[in-house]
This record gives C-alpha cells, sequence and structure tokens, in this order.
C-alpha cells in the first residue's frame, strides 16, 4: 500500500475520502448518539476490488450454469404414466395441424412445401432438451415465414444471389440468426426482449397479420397478374381491380375460409352450451384445419383426376421425399417419386457474399424470433403456473435454428395459435414435442401423392384463418388508450408503416418511437416538492395505530390517542400525484425544501431536474444577504438587479420570504448516479451557498437504495454538515435512526412475553379466587387474594424492565444520510433550529 500511496501521491491523486475533512471537524462538536449498541456502526463505502469480486463467477456458480443449459434434468427423471399421456394426446394433435400449415407456411417464405415440413420436424424434436416451456410449439409462423420471403426475394433479385436456390438462402438465414440469438442466450442476456415495448409487439403482430392476409388474397381469389410482395396496400389495390377475373380458386377459398370460421363459432357455441362435452369439443375444433385440408383436397382429386389442359385450379403441386430416382406418368402432372430420405439435408452453406445480401433484414428476423417467442412462453407461463427462463428459451431458439439447416429448414420460432391448442390439449411436459415430430416425420415419408391435390385457394384459406387471431381488437386498442394515449398514436403509427410500406419499417418505427418516448420521459423528469400533512390511518370511524386489531378510539372524539396515532407523510405540494386538494400540504420549515426524483437521476435528466430545483427555490426564498457592488459595472451583465421605479412594490413582497436553510433530496426512485449527475448536483450545491452566504445549506439526502449512490455522493463531499464560513460553529445535532437488535430475544420482545405471561398467571389465578369464594361463601377471601396478588406482581412489574440495544441502520460518519423523510426533516428543523439558537446566544443576526 505504501507503493501506492507514493505513486498517488506522484500523481497528484488525492486518496483521502472528500468528506474526511468535514468528518473530523464534525467529531469535534457533534452531539454523540447515547441509545447505540457498544460497538457504533460505521458503514463501508463500497470499493471497486469488491466490485470485481462480485462479478467473477463461483465453482458453484459454474456448475449451475453448466446444468441450466439442459433443464429436461429437472424433470426427466419424474416422468410417468400419467404424463406421457398428456403428451401423447398433445403431439398427435399438434402434429395434425403442423403439417398443413408448415406447407403453408413454406409459400410464405418463398420456398417448396417440403421444406415447410423439414421446418415444422426439426424444431419440436430438439426443443425439449433445452426449452423451460412445456406449452410452447416451435416451427414455422406466418411472420416469421414472410420475413424469410423478403430476404429469400431480395436475395435472388440481387445479381450476386440470382443463381443461390431459395432454401440455401433461407439454411443460411437460419444459421446466423440462430447463432445471434444462441450467443445472447448464453451471455444470459434474456433481459434484451425487455426493450420491446407491447405496444410494438402488438403493432407489429397487426401489421403483419394485415400484409399476409392481403398477401394471400389473390390465391384465395384466383386472381394474377401482380406480385403480391409489394406493400399490402397496393396488392389489395391490385386485388380490387382484377376481381372480374376471378376463376373457380375463389369458390374453393372462400367456402374453405367461410367453413373455418363457421365451424370455430359453432363448436365454441356448443361448448358453452355443453360444458361436459367441452373437452371433447374442443379437440374438433382443433382439428377444423385438417377437416378442410382433406375435404378441399378429395374435391380437387375428384375434379383433377381425369382432367386434360390443365387443372380446374392452382395446386400445391409434388412435395418431394427424397433424391428423385425417376419420374412417374400415371397422375397427367408431373409427380416425384423418390427414395425415402430429406433430399436437400446437408451442411448449410453460409456464403460472406449471401450474408451480405440479407444483412439488412438480419435484426428484423433476430426481433421477431425473440420476441415472439419469449412473449408467448411468458403468456403461457403465467396461466399455467410456471415460469420460464428468457435468456434459455434463446438457446434453444439458437440451437434449434442452427440444427435445422443441416436439414434444409428455414428460420422458426414459437407459434402462438399452436401453443394454444397445445396447452388446451393437456401437454404435460415439453416432451410432447418429439411426438409431434414423428407425426410430422411420419407424413414426411409417407407417399406425398396426396399433396399433389391440395388446393393453394385452400391453403390460403388456412393462412388466413391462422393469422387472423393476430390481429389487435378495437377492445385492446381502447384499453391501450385508458392506459397510455401517447402509446395508441405509437401502434397506430406502426401498422400504418407496415400497410404501406413493409412490416420491417413498421417494426423499426414503433421500437424507435417507444424509444424516444421513453428517453423523452426520462429528460423531462423533473422531479416534485413534497410537503408534509398529519394522517390517520382509520378503520371505519376507529383510528388504529401499530396493531390493527386495537383501535385507539373514534376518529374525532379523542385527542391524546388521536396524536398518538397520527404521523407525518408527505405528498406533492400541488397534488400532482392525485390527492384530495381540499388537503392542506405545508412546508416542514420555511426554508426547507422537500425534492422527490420522479425518473430516477442520472446524465439525461441532471440538467433539467436541478434546473428546476433551483428555480423553485429561487423564487420562494430570498439572499440571505443583500448583494452590494462598489460600482455598477462590477455588477454582472445578467444580473441588472431590482427596476428603481418598483423597489417600494418588491422589497415588501421580498422580505416576506424566507432565506434558504436546507435541501431535503429523496433519491427513493434512484438506483445509480453518475459522473454527470454528481457534477451537477455539486454546481448547484456551490450556486445555493453563494446564495445563502454567509450561512450555510444544509443537504440531507434520505432513502439511499445503493451502496455504489452513496460512494458516489460522499465522492462530491455529501454526506456531513457544510463547513461555516466564519470558522464558527454550532453543535450539530446528529439524529440518526436507530433499530432495535436482538430479534426474538430484544427488550420489547422479552417484555412482551412477560406481559403475556403475567396475564396467564392473573386469569389463572383468578380463576381460583372464584372457586374458593364459591366454596367459602363470601368475597373476603378473594379480596384478600387479589390484595396480595397485586403485591406480589408490582416488583415483577419492575424486574421486567430489560435494558434496549438498539444500532445505527446508517453509518454514524455521514450522519445527512437517512433512513426515510421523517428522519431528515427532524434532522433539518432540529440544525436550523440549533444553528439559530448559537447566532442569538453569542448575538448573530437575525433570519
Amino acid at each position: 500500500m505504501s507503493h501506492l500511496s507514493a505513486l498517488a501521491e506522484f500523481l497528484g491523486i488525492k486518496v483521502q475520502d472528500p468528506g474526511q475533512r468535514n468528518v473530523d471537524q464534525l467529531a469535534r462538536y457533534e452531539t454523540a448518539p447515547t441509545t447505540l449498541a457498544d460497538d457504533t456502526f460505521v458503514e463501508d463505502l463500497p470499493t471497486t476490488a469488491e466490485w470485481f469480486r462480485s462479478q467473477l463467477p463461483s465453482t458453484n456458480t459454474l456448475a449451475l450454469y453448466s446444468r441450466s443449459l439442459f433443464p429436461f434434468l429437472s424433470w426427466i427423471g419424474h416422468y410417468n404414466l400419467q404424463w406421457f399421456a398428456g403428451d401423447v394426446v398433445a403431439g398427435v394433435t399438434i402434429g395434425a395441424i403442423l403439417v398443413p400449415q408448415g406447407m403453408a407456411y413454406a409459400s410464405l417464405a418463398r420456398l417448396e412445401p417440403q421444406f415447410g415440413l423439414y421446418s415444422s420436424f426439426v424444431g419440436v424434436m430438439i426443443y425439449w432438451i433445452f426449452g423451460t416451456a412445456k406449452d410452447i410449439s416451435i416451427g414455422p409462423v406466418a411472420v416469421l415465414s414472410t420475413v424469410v420471403g423478403s430476404v429469400v426475394e431480395d436475395v435472388n433479385s440481387s445479381p450476386a444471389g440470382k443463381d443461390v436456390p431459395p432454401h440455401v438462402v433461407a439454411s443460411a438465414l437460419a444459421v446466423i440468426a440462430g447463432s445471434v440469438v444462441l450467443v445472447i442466450g448464453l451471455l444470459r442476456c434474456g433481459w434484451i426482449v425487455d426493450l420491446i415495448s407491447i405496444t410494438s409487439l402488438s403493432a407489429f403482430m397487426t401489421g403483419s397479420a394485415i400484409t399476409i392476409v392481403v398477401s394471400q388474397l389473390p390465391a384465395l381469389l384466383g386472381v394474377g397478374g401482380f406480385s403480391n410482395r409489394d406493400s399490402p396496400y397496393l396488392v389489395l389495390i391490385n386485388t380490387l381491380t382484377r376481381l372480374p377475373e376471378m376463376k373457380l380458386d375463389a369458390t374453393l377459398g372462400l367456402s374453405a375460409l367461410l367453413s373455418l370460421y363457421l365451424i370455430r363459432y359453432c363448436l365454441a357455441v356448443a361448448a358453452e352450451r355443453l360444458p361436459k362435452h367441452k373437452r371433447v369439443l374442443f379437440f374438433a375444433s382443433t382439428m377444423r384445419t385438417v377437416v378442410i385440408i382433406l375435404l378441399c383436397t378429395m374435391v380437387s382429386w375428384i375434379v383433377n383426376r381425369n382432367r386434360r389442359g390443365g387443372p380446374a385450379f392452382s395446386l400445391l403441386g409434388s412435395v418431394p421425399k427424397g433424391r428423385q430416382e425417376k419420374h412417374c406418368r400415371k397422375s397427367p402432372y408431373h409427380v416425384d417419386r423418390s427414395s425415402p430420405g430429406f433430399r436437400d439435408a446437408g451442411v448449410p452453406v453460409v456464403k460472406r457474399s449471401i450474408v451480405a445480401q440479407f444483412g439488412s433484414h438480419l435484426p428484423a428476423t433476430v426481433i421477431v424470433m425473440l420476441v415472439e417467442h419469449v412473449a408467448i412462453s411468458k403468456s403461457f407461463g403465467r396461466v399455467n403456473n410456471y415460469s420460464i427462463d428468457p435468456s434459455q428459451e434463446m438457446v434453444a431458439i439458437g440451437i434449434t435454428n442452427i440444427l435445422g439447416a443441416f436439414l434444409a429448414a428455414y428460420p422458426s420460432t414459437g407459434s402462438f395459435s399452436r401453443s394454444a391448442v397445445n396447452s388446451k390439449a393437456g401437454v404435460r411436459t415439453p416432451a410432447a414435442g418429439t411426438v409431434t415430430g414423428l407425426v410430422v416425420l411420419l407424413a414426411t415419408y409417407l407417399p406425398t401423392d396426396a399433396f399433389f391435390y391440395i388446393p393453394n385457394a385452400a391453403l390460403s384459406a388456412v393462412i388466413i384463418h391462422a393469422v387472423g387471431d393476430l390481429i389487435t381488437p378495437p377492445n385492446t386498442i381502447y384499453q391501450f388508450w385508458n392506459v397510455s394515449p401517447l402509446e395508441v398514436v405509437v401502434f397506430l403509427t406502426g401498422v400504418l408503416v407496415s400497410v404501406f410500406a413493409n412490416i420491417e419499417s413498421g417494426l423499426y418505427t414503433t421500437v424507435c418511437m417507444s424509444g424516444a418516448i421513453l428517453l423523452f420521459r426520462i429528460l423531462k423528469g423533473r422531479g416534485r416538492f413534497l410537503g408534509q400533512v398529519r394522517v390517520h390511518s382509520v378503520l371505519g370511524d376507529q383510528v388504529i395505530g401499530d396493531d390493527p386489531r386495537n383501535p385507539v378510539g373514534e376518529y374525532g372524539t379523542f385527542e391524546e390517542a388521536g396524536n398518538s396515532a397520527a404521523r407525518n407523510v408527505f405528498l406533492p405540494l400541488d397534488h400532482g400525484d392525485g390527492s384530495n386538494p381540499e388537503v392542506e400540504i405545508e412546508s416542514p420549515y420555511p426554508g426547507i425544501f422537500i425534492y422527490r426524483f420522479a425518473e430516477g437521476f442520472n446524465y439525461p435528466n441532471a440538467n433539467f431536474s436541478l434546473d428546476y430545483l433551483t428555480a423553485f427555490i429561487l423564487a420562494r426564498t430570498r439572499r440571505t444577504s443583500a448583494e452590494t457592488f462598489g460600482r455598477p459595472g462590477d455588477r454582472p451583465w445578467n444580473d441588472p438587479g431590482p427596476r428603481r421605479t418598483h423597489k417600494s412594490l418588491e422589497e415588501p413582497h421580498m422580505t416576506r420570504r424566507p432565506t434558504l436553510k436546507a435541501i431535503i433530496l429523496d433519491l427513493s426512485s434512484v438506483n445509480n448516479v453518475d459522473i454527470t449527475s454528481v457534477q451537477r448536483l455539486i454546481d448547484v450545491r456551490n450556486q445555493l451557498d453563494l446564495y445563502a452566504a454567509p450561512d450555510v445549506v444544509d443537504w440531507h439526502i434520505a432513502c439511499i437504495n445503493n451502496r455504489w449512490t452513496k460512494r458516489a455522493l460522499v465522492a462530491g463531499g455529501f454526506g456531513v454538515p457544510a463547513k461555516v464560513r466564519d470558522g464558527t460553529h454550532h453543535r450539530w445535532r446528529s439524529i440518526f435512526s436507530v433499530a432495535e437488535i436482538g430479534g426474538k430475544h430484544s427488550a420489547a420482545a422479552v417484555a412482551e412475553d412477560e406481559a403475556n405471561e403475567r396475564q396467564l398467571r392473573i386469569e389463572s389465578q383468578r380463576a381460583d379466587d372464584e372457586e374458593v369464594g364459591m366454596e367459602d361463601g363470601f368475597f373476603g377471601s378473594r379480596v384478600a387474594a387479589d390484595s396480595g396478588r397485586q403485591a406480589e406482581e408490582k416488583p415483577l412489574v419492575a424486574m421486567s424492565k430489560p435494558r434496549r440495544r438498539g444500532a445505527a441502520v446508517h453509518g454514524l460518519s455521514k450522519p445527512l444520510f437517512y433512513v426515510d423523510l421523517t428522519s431528515a426533516v427532524q434532522s433539518a428543523i432540529a440544525n436550523v433550529d440549533a444553528r439559530q439558537e448559537f447566532r442569538e446566544s453569542v448575538g448573530g443576526g437575525q433570519d
């Protein structure tokens, strides 16, 4: 340490506590506490070495981290047949839904149908190892598939990527986006999703749903001749102008869409009227997609199987299973018959040229992966009474997408609709995904000739029906308005940008607007000045004290008991918190101000909040000593002084104002401070010291929540009384908050136990006396017994006063840090009075 001290001295670094000089000075004239324990408490400030030690993981922490990467280890050993039965039912249900949805969503991603099946298989088979939610179902989703489709289209339209197969682009995107998400999860930065507000998420989901619905209208109605990847408003206009050109697809598509909604509505009504059959009706409702696809496929097969000259409506086409070996001409349309296997499986091709092409889409892809999945898993965790680990969910998503790319899967994440079905189907563990994966695998390996006849209009109906629930309903928007009208503007802006531009721009717009609103609120967080008011806690018409079970009296009919039960609370002087304006809130003492920060205290809002504090105080106080200047030119240009014509009117008004004596800062909303905020506080302190000269301004600070905040304030010279300039000091009256120590052995606890024992003895003796009185037939024995007992109790009461032992809550070396506002106000008033008494005793001036 001597070498470090020498180095510090050589560099001119003052390692001494900035407030130590005042502490030494304070020790000479402060009042010593007399109610504390033998060992007084002096709080040690945190050190940088202590912070570094706290950041280093221990061996136990590393072991827990390693185990947290595989959460299935905590429940797999308890797996049982009952869980297995629930998982099988839920897995088969989701599998039946996922097969048609996967192929439909592949069209949104600009990929062939089999890639939707590959993506459907990988996620559900891997997630159970790394995931922490039992209800989530990972696989292709409409919104993310749309984003992937935009990436594929942009890459293929560029000169460098026009020859790259679409599934190669999608797999490369899955690897890169999955790697980013995996790194975030491994670093346990799951909090990053909290940067996306619910407003941004709702606007994004609504805009995406509208975009997807509009993009599917051409296929649903059988019109073409334009791109459905344009902005939604252009697609809608082109679709409406070509309505006379509708084909037979419109009949099949609209019938399928209407049937889907009609089945859901009818079964929902039936479930309400037949609660005993609610579960059966629920499963029937979940199978509506499968039923409609089967019916439409059957109709398509009947119409097109012997048709020459082209199909009656647009069909899905062949869905390959493996490497192509030969062709079959039994059908008039080309159908691949392949050997079993994933035809496009292999090491994903991730070239720099491809990544450079979709780099601008990567943030949107990652955001959709994270926000949608974590939001869904959190929602179902709250509903089903379990908690999820957002960071570990990111690990699950990342690994799923990275490994999926080796089987030609494109980016996937959690699906809201399938997760809802999974939850209602009675899923018991995340292992249900393996059953779903087997169903998808079976659909992939079985003869896929039937998939050929699936109408594209029916798939469009399935997509529109699935994403329709993602649109935020008007009632939810109304609730947004009740909570925060400004965020409704953000929501509507995000939706409009999504409709008239694209969904990525809509997402970025809402995120930026939400961040700007948050930053504006922080910058303009000026805080409030507080006043004091006496209140009682009233239960009915009875005033209660510390014990709600024992009222102290009826409100308005007592004096002493009511006063003892009253307490001071601090409310904004302007009633900005909505408190009753008829309640008179007063300053605790002339010249003492209480200021509570509203939005923390850091560099963004330090200037604004402290400028407001200074302006407020200067407008309500006067200088302790009038400024005098020898010559007019000595007066600063920005302080012209009072106007001579109004001197007689201004002086009486100014003299009625008090001088500034103390400022109390409430840091209950402040967790950390920084260099800028502390420096600004020092500047304001110096400014107000000049304003109050030759007097001093005491800065009392209450409700400090963080040791590092305390260290920063100490470094700025706060926490100890200011040095008086004339060298004379009154005896500082230190007011500390003292807590009784000893727990169940404290004086209060011992006294309560002895009082209870004494009451039991009294009641027991009284019962014995009553028996004796009944036996003797007169009251003399009872009276004598009572007198004897009272004489016996007197020394007991005198002996049952144990000595209280207390300890200071905050360190004695910093007497201007307080546990609450009450202590700060008491100390400020006590020392203002003491300073005034001291001045009067030595013939000082008057305020």
